[in-house]
């Protein structure tokens, strides 16, 4: 389970049997998770979609917040990590983000 971002007690990962599309999942302290769908089109991001993932309460208030912000903010960046490690088989380090994205 690659874990992509730590931010503000929110954890932005990939499950290590993920499918298409590109998705992210956040989870907070509290166990709280959505999905972030990374809808790509001729190369070019064109939507996130956020999506609650079965059974398990959604993210809520700021971390839900912060998980859009996140997401928003290293979409690029998402999409390339997924292509490292599930097309290219890279490893992805962790990055903790210690200041509030705008």
């Amino acid at each position: 389970m690659p874990k992509l971002y730590e931010y503000f007690g929110l954890y932005v990962l990939f499950y290590s049997n993920e499918h298409e599309p590109i998705h992210v999942h956040g989870i907070d302290p509290d166990g709280r998770e959505m999905k972030a769908e990374i809808i790509v089109k001729d190369g070019k991001i064109v939507r996130i979609r956020y999506l609650v993932v079965g059974n398990v309460a959604p993210l809520a208030g700021r971390c839900l917040r912060d998980f859009k912000a996140l997401v928003s903010a290293k979409a690029d960046d998402i999409v390339k990590k997924w292509v490292d490690f599930f097309v290219l088989k890279k490893p992805v380090k962790t990055v903790r983000i210690t200041k509030r994205l705008a």
